[in-house]
């Protein structure tokens, strides 16, 4: 997730990025992984990183998507030992 990655808007792709991107963050019953804001991907204990597995495998396929785009929105950083999982997922949904 890098948010330093900005759109410009002014081109047709652009700007449907930008139509489909929600600009408030949506939760998904993860409120308390607020408390990991500003927090490297490569530093959650492994209790910590349980914590997001828990969330990612309480919800729906289809919503994980989404969820990542909330966690980047809420400056949130996936741990990156469920990088691999979250790509897994979300490639099975786009075959």
């Amino acid at each position: 997730m890098n948010s330093d990655i900005q759109c410009c808007g002014l081109h047709e792709a652009c700007e449907r990025k930008m139509l489909a991107a929600p600009k408030e963050a949506e939760y998904y019953d993860d409120e308390e992984l607020d408390a990991y804001r500003g927090r490297s991907a490569d530093s959650y204990t492994e209790a910590e990183v349980e914590e997001f597995r828990y969330v990612l495998y309480t919800m729906r396929e289809d919503e994980v998507a989404g969820w990542l785009r909330s966690l980047e929105l809420r400056r949130v950083e996936l741990p990156q030992e469920l990088r691999d999982e979250v790509i897994m997922i979300v490639g099975d949904l786009r075959q």
